[in-house]
């Protein structure tokens, strides 16, 4: 990003002698930068100082792999900036990172210093998976194509991701970091966090450039080989990022994600409409009283609803609030009560059309949010002005999560001229977020850690396992639709880029060789092309295809699966599978050997449901969304988290042919 230095405040005189003052002085300005462009700025005003270059080069592994020891010597004279280091050398001197675990200590290679990365945008899992890549030693190049971090809606945060962030050195750079009890930042917090970091590890990031396809190697009529690797088509077109080629490719842009080539699912639930808002903090003693609302659900706490209700006329399912830089509430609001409410102008019964901008009161739709959360914090906050979004206007907005989305697959590869590109998604890309959940950072964050132990094999191997190491991640990412704070390892202080720090009772071999043949495509016709044509004239010769698991086939499905088993009624996607029998009649109709159906009974609902869920880890790699006892002790099921859970065991045995129902029923 080029900064304009007569506007640059902290830029110094290169013909002055720094002094070790003047190094600190500059490393404090740097970490107290609030936004994008002081961030790169006072880094660069940094680097200068202490002659080092930035960003390191392009074509040489060993500057990138220098880059932060250099950095971390030229600063030994700061006591702030030691203390960080001392966090930060915790992480980067892990084993892990190392082509050689057994020679760590002693500074041996990295494990991809010959790899380059190109990471498409700078959210915040885009950037943790920038620092793990910067870590393993490739060359790493993050592309955001705008230039400010304006979010400001809440993260809840998990407890890892606590701990993993404080290793990194977060409250450094932002010391109310999660202090006490807190669990939640905002994300343009965190993406400030994790920008910073990752420009100490020698990070590249490129603001203000967008990404607009891959461009496939290219070869002259005479040769037969590549003359240049993948490269990315960008705009502006005449960025010098063109000429970045490129062996691993990363799409952390969001749903909306710009790396095509991807099939994806789409889950879709009952209507679930949310309203987020963010009220102006100012930071007064009566604010600070307030009670943060961790999360109230309905089921939970009825009356409150009730009360809401009855004096409002707002009518929600739950809502949350947490206290940071603004006051962040979301809800999720039934659809009656905002049609009466006068925030949506007409019932319509596609969603589209129902939350399309020309059928939203936008200030109706104002009322209704100060109206809940002036009730739900009784009435204790003393103003309710609109924080303002990155578009100068009220930071509010009503959105549809009734679907949601996850890539069929992690990962692929792309060959072309023997020049092989893997092609990866993380964050929101590959899994669509259930907010009430909190389950976005956490389980992006677990896929950039996946993903960068993916990118280590495949450097390890010299690109000879790709069919096995692509089977691994694919057995990995089956793990993490269903990846909870109860199932995955307790002892946060050990996770590392390696999955069995992470994940427990995972099975690596779930997903075979075999299975994962159509996810290399050798198969792109070639281009032969005049190499005096600019860059943005290739066309990306990959597609999106977008498939979708229909809530009605599925249900007939397990309906024709289930039928005849005794004591089964499959009549939807909830109540019918609460005591479990449902689930063990699947299981047993397509693998009989693995329960005993005459030992099961209608009233054992934790042994039955308990059963199912093993057997389904076990023997066909699916993870339980939750044990036997929390099943039988929920009170109703989640429609949107069953019709995940049981929409993989479709796509496991969707094209085998089921035993005969009345030879292993009547065995038994």
């Amino acid at each position: 990003m080029v900064i304009n230095k007569e506007k640059d405040t902290g830029g110094i005189d290169k013909n002055i002698k720094m002094t070790a003052e003047d190094s600190t002085k500059l490393f404090e300005n740097f970490v107290q930068a609030q936004t994008c462009i002081q961030v790169i700025s006072t880094f660069q005003n940094l680097c200068e100082a202490v002659a080092l270059q930035y960003p390191p080069s392009q074509s040489s592994s060993s500057a990138q792999c220098s880059f932060y020891p250099r950095l971390k010597n030229s600063l030994s004279s700061s006591w702030r900036a030691k203390s960080l280091f001392g966090k930060l050398d915790k992480r980067y001197l892990c084993k892990e990172y190392f082509a050689d675990q057994r020679l760590y200590k002693s500074g041996s290679r990295r494990a991809a210093e010959d790899l380059k990365v190109l990471i498409i945008g700078a959210g915040p899992c885009g950037l943790r998976t920038a620092i793990e890549m910067a870590c393993l030693g490739a060359k790493t190049v993050v592309v955001e194509k705008r230039d400010t971090f304006s979010r400001n809606n809440v993260l809840h945060l998990w407890p890892y991701i606590i701990t993993d962030l404080k290793t990194l050195g977060a409250k450094k750079f932002y010391g109310k970091f999660c202090a006490g009890a807190i669990d939640h930042i905002s994300i343009r917090q965190l993406q400030l966090i994790l920008l910073k970091i990752a420009l100490i590890l020698g990070v590249e990031v490129v603001f203000n450039v967008s990404f607009e396809g891959l461009c496939p190697p290219t070869q002259t009529e005479a040769s037969q080989t590549a003359n240049k690797g993948w490269t990315a088509r960008v705009s502006p077109s005449n960025h010098s990022l063109r000429n970045y080629e490129f062996d691993v490719v990363v799409g952390a842009d969001g749903k909306r994600n710009t790396l095509q080539g991807f099939k994806r699912k789409e889950f879709r639930g009952k209507l679930a409409i949310g309203l987020t808002v963010n009220f102006i903090n100012r930071h007064t003693t009566a604010e600070a009283k307030v009670e943060e609302i961790s999360g109230v659900a309905y089921i939970f706490n009825q009356q409150f609803f009730k009360d809401l209700q009855s004096e409002t006329g707002i009518d929600l399912e739950n809502i949350v609030y947490y206290k940071g830089e603004t006051h962040y509430f979301v809800m999720t609001a039934k659809k009656h009560s905002l049609v009466s409410k006068g925030v949506l102008k007409q019932d319509y019964d596609n969603t589209n059309e129902l939350l399309c901008y020309n059928n939203i009161d936008q200030e109706e739709l104002m009322k209704y949010a100060k109206e809940a959360a002036d009730f739900s914090t009784r009435h204790q906050l003393p103003h309710l002005d609109f924080a303002i979004n990155q578009y100068g206007q009220s930071d509010i907005a009503l959105f549809d999560f009734t679907c949601m989305y996850a890539a069929e697959n992690a990962a692929l590869f792309r060959e072309t001229y023997r020049q092989k590109l893997l092609c990866c998604l993380v964050g929101d890309s590959l899994l669509e977020p259930f907010w009430p959940m909190g389950t976005g950072c956490a389980r992006g964050f677990l896929a950039a850690f996946d993903l960068v132990w993916m990118t280590k094999q495949l450097a390890l191997k010299n690109n000879k396992v790709e069919l096995a190491v692509l089977a691994e991640r694919e057995s990995i990412y089956r793990v993490l639709h269903q990846t909870t704070p109860q199932n995955t390892m307790k002892n946060h202080q050990d996770y590392t880029i390696a999955p069995s720090t992470r994940y427990a009772n995972l099975n690596l071999k779930a997903v075979t060789p075999s299975q994962v043949k159509p996810l290399f495509d050798t198969e792109a016709t070639p281009m032969v092309v005049d190499l005096v044509e600019p860059p943005n004239v290739h066309k990306s010769f990959l597609t999106r295809k977008v498939s979708m698991v229909r809530p009605s086939k599925l249900l007939s499905w397990c309906q024709k699966m289930t039928e005849g088993y005794p004591g089964v009624e499959v009549n939807d996607l909830t109540s019918s599978w609460r005591n479990g029998l449902a689930l063990c009649a699947i299981v047993h109709r397509y693998r009989p050997d693995l329960i005993e159906w005459s030992q099961l009974t209608h009233t054992n609902i934790q042994t039955n449901n308990q059963l199912a869920f093993d057997a389904a880890e076990q023997h066909l790699g699916i993870s339980p969304v939750m044990t036997g006892k929390e099943m039988a002790e929920k009170p109703e099921v989640d429609h949107l988290m069953m019709l995940t859970y049981i929409s993989q065991f479709y796509e496991v045995f969707k094209n085998e042919k089921p035993s005969d129902l009345k030879s292993n029923v009547n065995a038994e």
